[in-house]
């Protein structure tokens, strides 16, 4: 409603957009088109498993780990070498080569060690209380397209079993040994290919 001076008359009047607001609306769309676009082309090299892989990294080759712990069971090394295999195939969209990969893995498991973790006296005798399995892996880690990021480090874990259990129950429990090698592997891709 408007006031008509000459006629003293109050006066509804339509309102019609002006060019200005439709200018307005249609910069603001293109800005939030802009703002879409742009997010959604910086997350394209992340992935929702928390890898921050450059994109011209299309490969990776995993050696065989050599089990050179002195008291390790012999499935060791092949075993960690095919858990090693599959978390990353799993955890990544890179093709797993034999050899020369834009990645590369070597390396060794260098400790297998089960020893008492806690002491105990019963009977007036010091028994285990808890029994610890550590394990070491010498990790070379190699990045062919950015050498910056290549590491050489010993990863390790320890578990804690009860006393009733020897080391023998362990290596025969599939489940107990893939744990600790799940937490190293875990600590070499986040070093890897996570960047944490």
């Amino acid at each position: 409603m408007t006031w008509n001076k000459h006629s003293g008359e109050l006066q509804a009047v339509s309102y019609k957009p002006q060019a200005a607001n439709t200018a307005f609306l249609r910069i603001l769309a293109c800005c939030l088109w802009l703002a879409t676009c742009s997010f959604l082309s910086g997350c394209g090299i992340y992935s929702f498993s928390g890898t921050n892989i450059d994109p011209n990294v299309k490969t990776i080759s995993i050696s065989t780990f050599a089990n050179n712990a002195n008291n390790g069971p012999s499935f060791l090394g092949p075993r960690f070498t095919e858990d090693f295999k599959d978390y990353f195939q799993r955890n990544t969209s890179l093709k797993l080569v034999p050899r020369d990969g834009d990645l590369q893995f070597e390396g060794q498991i260098i400790a297998y060690d089960f020893a008492p973790a806690a002491i105990q006296q019963t009977n007036g005798q010091d028994q285990a209380g808890a029994n610890q399995l550590t394990i070491q892996v010498r990790v070379k880690f190699t990045n062919t397209k950015d050498p910056k990021q290549d590491f050489e480090q010993t990863l390790q874990t320890t578990r804690p079993f009860p006393a009733t259990r020897d080391i023998t129950s362990i290596n025969n429990d599939p489940t107990a040994v893939r744990e600790l090698f799940r937490n190293i592997i875990t600590d070499a891709f986040n070093k890897s290919v996570a960047n944490w």
